[in-house]
């Protein structure tokens, strides 16, 4: 992406209450985005795929496994050394959040998984979206991260509450000692859902269809848990298609992107 090409249109999408934008990684050997605010303030790698060359990496799709591990293996290496093991699960919009207490050599691969946590560094947390919201976590004091994989059902099953958790019972620290980004997702204008999807978010009967925006939700779920610092990506995954892939508005034939975040054994 070139710099203009990276400014969103900021029209009919209010992501406060603090808007960090990706930007593009200095490696252009794998299309992605970084949050160069999480790198400079905490050590930390936070990003995500874009769908430039049709970068997918959708593993449980319809698309041929050959070429999608090999983008997979693509993005290994543009993140090695600072990581040698990457953890991904095969999600299923749940709240499940797996606390990893090591690093690995390569990939580990669980099963029921929408979340990862760690404190370890060296491992590479991952987990695929195309609209639903990656959402990041850190508690820098301590050096431990969450990723978790939030789409309304995951947002509906408290998938957030879980990884907050998992966070401080290993961590020991305060919700309010937490940082949150909430990273590309579909937004608000873009997302319609149905009154049955409405009720389950936000416990309000609906006489039909309406749009919910899962970062605003999410962001006031924070609140209420006591994280003090949120932040949202401006990115739309719907708005943005040509630089992100969006289900929704591919009516389910598009890719998958990989928002990922770790903490580095090496600068």
């Amino acid at each position: 992406m070139t710099d203009r090409e990276s400014q969103p249109d900021p029209a009919n999408r209010p992501y406060g209450p603090t808007a960090i934008q990706e930007v593009p990684a200095d490696d252009p050997s794998v299309p992605r985005l970084e949050l160069a605010e999480w790198a400079e303030r905490y050590g930390l790698v936070a990003g995500i795929t874009t769908r430039g060359s049709g970068f997918s990496l959708g593993l449980w799709g319809d698309e041929l496994v050959g070429p999608v591990l090999t983008r997979w293996r693509a993005l290994a290496e543009a993140l090695r050394p600072r990581f040698t093991g990457i953890a991904v699960g095969r999600q299923v919009h749940g709240a499940a959040v797996h606390w990893h207490a090591r690093s690995t050599d390569g990939w580990l691969l669980l099963d029921g998984v929408d979340g990862h946590a760690t404190a370890a560094t060296g491992l590479l947390l991952a987990v695929t979206v195309a609209d639903c919201i990656p959402v990041y976590l850190a508690a820098p004091a301590r050096g431990a991260i969450a990723l978790l994989h939030a789409g309304w059902r995951g947002v509906a099953a408290r998938v957030l509450a879980a990884g907050l958790r998992a966070l401080q019972a290993e961590s020991k620290v305060a919700a309010s000692d937490i940082v949150m980004h909430c990273g590309v997702g579909i937004c608000g204008v873009c997302y319609e859902v149905g009154s049955e999807v409405v009720e389950r978010l936000t416990g309000e009967r609906s006489a039909g269809p309406q749009r919910v925006d899962l970062r605003a939700i999410l962001a006031r779920q924070a609140t209420e848990l006591g994280v003090a610092s949120v932040s949202m990506s401006p990115w739309c995954s719907a708005h943005d298609r040509e630089h992100f892939f969006s289900h929704r508005a591919s009516g389910g034939r598009d890719g998958r992107m990989v928002a990922y975040l770790g903490r580095p054994t090496t600068a």
